[in-house]
């Protein structure tokens, strides 16, 4: 059994980074992957999905062109070029990653899978074929998440894709049917739906992404429907069957009546689930939430000392800059002495949908179920200088705020650049900046940013 200072269980965008600092800060460290270094955010999330929605955005600017005077006649979407540029972009963003860790003194990188034997003992089954078992009494657990695919007749007899394998075709679905209506089902529908499939989406809620607004929601179905996708709520699948033609019949249940639809393609995208089961936890003592979450503290710590849980396998909001965040108060903590917690952090977000849909802080619902005073300033893109510019006012943008103290406590915009017009509101958040000082704040013009002034205009007394 090999004893080293630290041991990380995924190379992920915690478990990475925090193996190269904890091994320049002297510590005999050891990071096992069982696939690639990097994890989802790299592998399969942000870093090709972003690529592909880049392709789909001008694909659809193209198809657009008309109102802003540029005519153009006939364009094709070649997706096997598209992939290869997806591809070629994760690879070089993966072999840096995996540079950068081999590069590292006092660090060892293994390949494999890890679970663990015993207290704070660890076995890897390398790709190779062999074993080996490792001891440390720092142990960060990285392991992330995965598609949740529920039980459903027929469906493992589809051939049916999920957020990693609809990346991995050639040719352009005829009909995609997406079952799952929230930030990833959407990304994907609309993306395909540019590259020219037919695209149905089926959610069981009533609206789509549900832990919005209802305005926000309602916004959103109104931006897809535009684009000629069809929207089922309160729907759910109960039935999958593929004929001999390749063709996909799916039973539906919307509201107690059924109803069935035929496509050539399924993507499920109904929420993902903690990749924690294969390390074997309570031979360690760990302990998990019913969903198989690890469960930990304000600091990270799992109820066994010594053994930490970064990213998404523990309960949380699943982000790669909240993993990334974790890695950070974990590394401070233990080699800085600092007193760092994960309690009342920012939790900023953004859907890759275009437009943008952007949120921090408390929405107007939560406030309201909080009980709390409120004001809400709303402002349409059709309002905005830069957008009517630019030929695109789809959307809003929404700010919720303390009439009292005049403080920001939530946005969420969505709208052409909602992202980078959110994040200016979280940092005015963080930095006490009032809605009034903003209202009055000089920005340069005609920037997004610069309606900033008139989203707070209407707050005026």
């Amino acid at each position: 059994m090999k004893q080293y200072d630290a041991i990380i269980i995924g190379a992920g965008q915690a478990g990475g980074p925090l193996a190269r600092k904890l091994a320049e800060a002297g510590k005999k460290t050891a990071i096992i992957e069982k696939r690639w270094v990097g994890g989802t955010c790299v592998n399969d999330g942000c870093t090709p999905t972003k690529t592909m929605v880049a392709s789909a955005k001008m694909a659809y600017m193209a198809a657009n062109s008309g109102p802003l005077g540029v005519k153009i006649k006939s364009f094709s979407v070649d997706l096997r070029r598209i992939k290869k540029r997806k591809d070629d972009i994760v690879h070089s963003a993966r072999d840096g990653n995996q540079k950068a860790i081999e590069k590292t003194q006092n660090l060892e990188l293994l390949f494999g899978e890890a679970s663990f034997t015993g207290d704070k003992t660890v076995k890897v089954k390398l790709n190779s074929g062999r074993e080996k078992e490792l001891k440390a009494d720092l142990i960060f657990i990285n392991t992330g998440a995965k598609p949740f695919i529920p039980e459903i007749e027929g469906l493992s007899e589809i051939g049916y894709l999920d957020s990693t394998l609809i990346m991995e075709l050639t040719e352009i679905p005829e009909h995609l049917v997406v079952v799952g209506g929230n930030y990833i089902g959407l990304e994907f529908g609309q993306m395909f739906r540019r590259f020219g499939s037919k695209v149905t989406v089926i959610e069981r809620s009533g609206r789509l992404v549900s832990r919005e607004d209802e305005d926000i929601s309602a916004e959103v179905t109104k931006i897809m429907e535009a684009e000629n996708i069809a929207i089922y709520t309160d729907t759910t699948t109960t039935k999958f069957k593929k004929k001999a033609g390749g063709k996909i019949t799916i039973t539906l249940n919307k509201k107690g009546e059924e109803e069935k639809i035929k496509c050539s393609h399924v993507l499920m995208a109904v929420g993902r689930v903690p990749q924690s089961k294969a390390l074997d936890l309570d031979l360690t003592g760990v302990k998990v939430d019913e969903r198989g979450f690890i469960t930990v503290n304000d600091t990270l710590e799992t109820n066994v000392k010594g053994i930490y849980a970064l990213g998404d396998v523990k309960p949380g909001p699943a982000f790669t800059h909240i993993s990334y965040n974790d890695y950070t108060i974990v590394y401070r903590n233990l080699i800085e002495n600092q007193k760092l917690s994960i309690k009342d952090r920012p939790v900023p977000y953004t859907m890759f949908t275009d437009p943008q849909l952007a949120h921090i802080g408390i929405s107007e619902s939560e406030a309201k179920k909080q009980g709390i005073k409120y004001k809400v300033a709303k402002l349409p893109f059709a309002h905005v200088a830069r957008a009517i510019e630019n030929g695109d006012t789809r959307g809003f943008m929404k700010a919720i705020v303390d009439p009292d103290t005049k403080k920001i406590l939530g946005a969420t915009v969505l709208g052409p650049e909602g992202g980078e017009i959110m994040t200016m509101l979280q940092m005015a958040m963080m930095g006490d900046i009032t809605y009034e000082q903003i209202r009055y704040c000089v920005f340069a013009h005609p920037l997004y940013a610069e309606s900033l002034n008139n989203l707070f205009l209407g707050l005026e007394d």
